[in-house]
């Protein structure tokens, strides 16, 4: 089957990209970065800025992505629990629709580990 036959290329691709983009999410909190603001001085939006900068940055890499992973889940579901749940209980209607995704997918993650194409996988090969 052919999906099988990618499987590892595509786990690797997806979590580099969700990642990388959970990452930028921290660098806006934390440097203001990508039309963010920097949000240093509240201390919820700071620990937010840290777990999903550097959790971001080590799932993509490879590196302890399940450690990483299964923080960052947890940061997520606080954010939905805390932020949106309040709002509604459908994450269509309250706005928390990405964090239930970064939830979920992190849960996966950090089931899964780092996978074949990963700095991890690179350095046990050494």
């Amino acid at each position: 089957m052919l999906g099988s036959r990618f499987s590892e290329h595509v786990y690797g691709l997806v979590r580099f990209v969700i990642g990388g983009l959970f990452a930028c999410h921290g660098a806006q909190k934390l440097f203001g970065a990508l039309g963010g603001h920097e949000m240093i001085g509240n201390p919820k939006m700071l620990t937010a800025g840290i777990v999903e900068f550097f959790g971001g940055s080590l799932i993509a890499l490879g590196i302890a992505a399940s450690v990483a992973a299964f923080i960052a889940c947890g940061e997520k579901a606080y954010a939905y629990f805390t932020v949106h749940y309040p709002r509604g209980f459908w994450p269509i209607m309250n706005g928390g629709e990405p964090a239930v995704f970064y939830c979920f997918f992190f849960l996966y993650v950090a089931a899964r580990g780092s996978g074949r194409f990963s700095l991890d996988a690179l350095f046990r090969r050494r």
